[in-house]
């Protein structure tokens, strides 16, 4: 396989995983926010800020937060970067550069997503689509998915697409919990009014899909402690940071076939960072939230960057 191949592959599966985080946090976060039990996750400029915030970082204090402004820079901008459309965009490009290599369904299920994200009315989309369009995106993404897992051969090719799935599933996984320990801090607000059992913990796990699981695992109310425990601890939350490491190091074995990796390379630190988390507690992580979130980041990034220079001759 050609390294630039293998590099569309790896960003297919990127992109796709992206462009899904990036919709159910529109959706759930904005209309959870509707029902939150204080003022201060109603307001709008809180709410479009954190999905503003999750999309790109660090908000410009010039930045005008409205509803219009916000949904169309996420959702239809081309000329923003980070946006659905532009993610959507750049799946389908990476696809075009690996069509010999996937199956017609996968691929035919990804033009179908694209050509629907790009007919959507934008005008539409940020006055009343909002929901029925972050709807359709989640549902044809978990198709992609559906598509990867029961059309490819389960061989290098799959193992390449997973690799970008599952780093790009952490990354997002991280930033939304970024996002809404922010909200929470800002918050102050839910039940008893206090920052660990606010309501953006709840919030935070619908935005991951994982609030009814995380209640059949705790039989109680979220908790910033029990959220962050499961949402980055637990290996059995097919959404959490861990199950995703998980996930990594089992489709670098399958290219790696080396079993004492070089000290410098993509399957050592892999390996280092899932055997750290399987000894990491809820605690230490609690202790310094933010200090945490910088180093995964940091350490996702620099995963992705050393399977880019080995495997995609990337540099």
């Amino acid at each position: 396989m050609l390294a630039r191949v293998a590099n569309n592959l790896f960003w297919m599966g990127r992109y796709i995983e992206r462009s899904e985080h990036l919709a159910r946090y529109l959706n759930v976060n904005y209309f959870s926010s509707l029902d939150a039990p204080n003022d201060k996750s109603q307001s709008r400029k809180h709410v479009l800020h954190s999905l503003l915030f999750m999309a790109n970082g660090p908000v410009d204090k010039d930045y005008e937060l409205t509803e219009e402004n916000v949904f169309y820079d996420i959702g239809l901008n081309p000329e923003t970067p980070y946006s659905i459309i532009n993610a959507v965009k750049y799946a389908r490009e990476n696809a075009n550069g690996a069509r010999d290599l996937i199956s017609t369904e996968l691929y035919e299920s990804l033009n179908k997503f694209y050509h629907f994200v790009l007919r959507y009315d934008s005008d539409f989309f940020v006055k009343k689509g909002l929901y029925d369009f972050t709807t359709q995106v989640t549902e044809a993404t978990a198709v992609l998915r559906g598509k990867i897992r029961g059309t490819l051969l389960h061989d290098e090719v799959y193992a390449i697409i997973m690799l970008g799935v599952n780093i790009e599933r952490a990354t997002q996984v991280v930033r939304i919990i970024q996002a809404k320990y922010y909200d929470a801090l800002n918050a102050q607000g839910g039940y008893e009014d206090k920052f660990s059992k606010s309501y953006e913990w709840t919030t935070l796990l619908k935005c991951i899909e994982s609030y009814d699981m995380m209640r059949r695992h705790y039989r109680k109310t979220p908790t910033s402690i029990t959220t962050l425990e499961f949402l980055i601890l637990n290996d059995d939350c097919p959404r959490s940071v861990m199950n995703s490491l998980v996930q990594v190091k089992k489709h670098i074995e399958q290219l790696n076939l080396d079993k004492n990796p070089q000290k410098d390379s993509a399957a050592f630190l892999i390996g280092k960072t899932h055997a750290e988390y399987c000894y990491k507690t809820v605690d230490t992580i609690e202790g310094n939230i933010e200090s945490f979130i910088e180093d995964i980041q940091n350490t996702l990034f620099e995963i992705a960057k050393k399977i880019e220079k080995e495997y995609f001759q990337i540099r």
